[in-house]
């Protein structure tokens, strides 16, 4: 039989016959273990699609998929009968270099083969470089080719300072240098504020304002002055640097800011929206120096009531640049050496907290709901290495802040909904029913309830009465993350809907023109305003584009989350590498079928697998998200303080693995770690990596990563015969849960019989 023909045979074998059916066009999610699912706007459920029916599809790829007439589980199953549009074009990986061609390992665990490389297209690159791949040929799943691809840049050596930050934000696509025609543009800005540019705007120079913003903030897009008349009413003022004078429609700082969407705040760098000649420089409202800006000036009655606003352009002069720090001091600690130094401004600030707190009051009467969850900063030394994880603690001064942007914004957004105009709100929609009845139902256990209505489901209210029904119990952690999980996530429209959380009718981003896009497309149509320039014409070209700019910004915004995320647990986990071996006590974070997430209290987290619980076997329960003991019934959910002991750290894989603790320390000597064989696999490619990182190492010396324990399905040998039982399970239940549990501790067990 030809190779043709054979090929053909096979391809009928994979994709079936009849080419007549209806398809379903969605995006390809993978799972990076074979399988994945496709996604189908407006159908609720995905569509599995089983490995042998991927047929090559890579993730975020636009395929067609033909629904299989039956399926093996409770979902929908498909094969992928064409694909329409590739997801991805570059990868960033690890460069492995051979005699004569070269593979890329991809950083994204969801491209599960290896980029092979010409020689002839290795740009370079030598064994050990992180680097970029453009995909050339996505490879062929029937003639078992693999990809392949050309190396466009060389990131630098894996072992470089920074390399690892670097490598996360090129494969997210983020861009973080500046075109030179952006720069030259840049450039060409005044460093000063020209008397023309102040024409026609109100002169706030005279007025008492600061700015209040962390010790290490360069770009200051906001001040804040306040005033009380002698009826008792506040005049507070919101001043917004005005980046739109220096930022032109369609210019390109304009489209390269768009392209953005947002600065991007990771652990080691800041990667701006705009060029720092721009925010850091004439944009940024610094103390002394005269500069442009929107003002947003509010009066408020003593409960809270807004009396009057105006929106005007202004020309201010910042008279003290403050730090959140210096502003507790002066409110909370009252330090009289703080209070010396700037003691013609104390009753100002004595002001904005009475104010803030009769801000606060009200929007918390009608529902705001916050959730104060503890933050943390990561601290580098010169090298790049996590040497101390802090908390970052909001305080009174970012509370008086937070509160008075929200004013301004909510102000703002209120103003020109009632204009009827072209607008880009921020929204935060009402939450899925199904969770809020899936969290009603979990806190019921607890003794609490949650009203929820049939025209208009839940309201804010009922949520922030719960939590502050929970505050001090010991339910109040599980509880308050199962609430924020059954919120939406907030997103940038055209339409005003409102905003669920902060209980706004009207809002929008108004405060951050430096830093957020949205913000700076705002104060483009308030100007316009302002100079009577928004007509028709006008108003139809930005009906036209704020649709797009919205969708846009909500993407950016989602993309800058996910690469902070990611740098925060590479150096989380490579913290936690010089921490191996150590007992810490923790909360629960998360449950699942196969473990449970445990957070420190320096905000590391990490999973204590199902199959490495020695004293019973575990059972999933969905409903109560916890795990059950079957013989003992001892229970683990989300929420309870457990001591565990470090059993494992990987910056390549940004993991880490937790062992419960035994009361007696000299019992901790088991560090045996049963993974998956999705963990496994991704453990195999850092291996890989880990290797080339030796090789790459100038030194020849090992590296300082500490080796992983991964599973050879052969328990190792213990050091001390461990004193704990293991119970033997002898009924089964029929539950699909159990099924699960036993299925990821079951292996495990097997190989300790051996």
């Amino acid at each position: 039989m030809s190779k043709n023909k054979s090929l053909k045979r096979m391809d009928e074998q994979l994709f079936g016959r009849d080419k007549k059916k209806n398809y379903i066009t969605g995006q390809f999610v993978s799972s990076g273990r074979g399988f994945g699912f496709v996604e189908v706007e407006g159908r609720e459920e995905d569509i599995f699609i089983p490995e042998e029916y991927v047929h090559g599809a890579f993730h975020t790829d636009t395929v067609e998929v033909e629904i299989l007439p039956e399926s093996t589980g409770k979902r929908q199953e498909g094969r992928i009968r064409n694909i329409l549009v590739r997801g991805i074009e570059e990868v960033v990986g690890t460069f492995q270099g051979e005699t004569n061609f070269g593979f890329v390992i991809p950083d994204n665990n969801k491209i599960q083969s290896d980029i092979f490389i010409p020689k002839e297209h290795s740009n370079g690159a030598v064994s050990g470089d992180k680097v970029v791949v453009l995909i050339s040929d996505y490879g062929d799943p029937i003639a078992r080719r693999k990809p392949e691809g050309k190396v466009k840049e060389v990131i630098g050596n894996i072992n470089d300072p920074g390399v690892d930050i670097l490598s996360i934000v090129m494969g997210y696509g983020i861009p973080y240098e500046f075109p030179e025609k952006v720069i030259n543009q840049a450039n060409r800005c005044p460093d000063s504020v020209s008397e023309a540019d102040m024409y026609g705007r109100s002169d706030l120079r005279n007025v008492t304002m600061v700015t209040i913003d962390g010790e290490d903030a360069k770009d200051l897009d906001d001040a804040v002055s306040l005033s009380i008349d002698g009826d008792g009413n506040y005049h507070l003022g919101v001043h917004i640097a005005d980046v739109t004078n220096y930022v032109q429609e369609s210019s390109a700082l304009d489209r390269e800011a768009l392209k953005r969407g947002t600065s991007v705040y990771l652990v080691d760098r800041v990667i701006p929206m705009l060029p720092h000649r721009l925010s850091n420089g004439i944009c940024s409202l610094n103390h002394g120096e005269d500069r442009l800006s929107l003002s947003c000036l509010m009066t408020f009655d003593k409960n809270g009531g807004l009396l009057d606003h105006d929106i005007v352009e202004s020309v201010i002069n910042v008279n003290e640049r403050m730090s959140y720090t210096d502003v507790a001091k002066i409110l909370e600690d009252k330090d009289p050496e703080t209070i010396d130094r700037y003691k013609e401004l104390v009753p100002m600030f004595e002001d904005m907290a009475e104010l803030s707190h009769i801000l606060r009051g009200k929007r918390e009467k009608k529902g705001a709901i916050d959730f104060d969850f503890p933050e943390s900063k990561i601290i580098l030394d010169k090298d790049g290495n996590p040497i101390d994880i802090v908390p970052h603690e909001r305080n009174v001064a970012t509370r008086l802040i937070e509160d008075f942007m929200l004013a301004a914004n909510q102000t703002v957004a209120e103003h020109f909904y009632y204009m009827q105009s072209p607008f880009v709100y921020r929204v935060h929609e009402q939450p899925d029913p199904e969770k809020i009845a899936s969290l009603s139902s979990f806190v019921s256990s607890f003794g609490h309830h949650i009203k929820m209505r049939k025209d208009d489901g839940v309201r804010p209210k009922e949520l922030q009465k719960l939590l502050k029904g929970i505050q001090g119990t010991k339910e109040e952690a599980v509880i308050s993350r199962m609430a924020l999980r059954s919120m939406m996530q907030a997103k940038y429209s055209t339409e005003c809907t409102g905003h669920f959380g902060l209980a706004f009718d009207y809002y929008c981003h108004f405060t951050s023109p430096i830093r957020r896009y949205p913000d700076l497309q705002i104060h483009r149509i308030i100007k316009d305003y302002l100079r009577g320039r928004m007509n028709e014409k006008k108003a139809s070209h930005y009906s036209e584009i704020l649709d797009e700019v919205a969708k846009h910004s909500s993407e950016t915004e989602r993309r800058a989350e996910e690469a902070e995320r990611e740098t925060d647990k590479l150096k989380k986990a490579q913290f936690m590498e010089n921490h191996v071996g150590e007992r810490f006590e923790g909360l629960v974070s998360g449950v699942t079928q196969y473990g449970f997430f445990v957070e420190l209290e320096n905000s590391c987290e990490g999973m204590v697998r199902a199959s490495s619980m020695e004293d019973d076997f575990y059972v999933y329960d969905e409903k109560a998200m916890k795990l059950v003991g079957e013989r003992y019934h001892k229970e683990y959910t989300i929420g309870q303080k457990v001591l565990i002991r470090v059993v494992g750290a990987d910056r390549l894989t940004k993991t880490i693995d937790f062992k419960l603790a035994s009361d007696d320390p000299q019992d901790d000597t088991d560090d045996y770690v049963e993974y998956s064989d999705s963990r496994r696999a991704v453990e195999k490619r850092a291996n890989k990596i880990r290797r080339l990182s030796l090789e790459a190492s100038d030194t020849g010396e090992r590296s300082d990563t500490p080796a992983r324990k991964v599973s050879s399905g052969k328990k190792p040998e213990d050091k001390k015969k461990s004193t704990r039982k293991v119970y033997k399970v002898h009924k089964y239940k029929k539950s699909a849960t159990s099924k699960a549990a036993r299925s990821a501790q079951g292996k495990g067990r097997s190989r300790k019989k051996r």
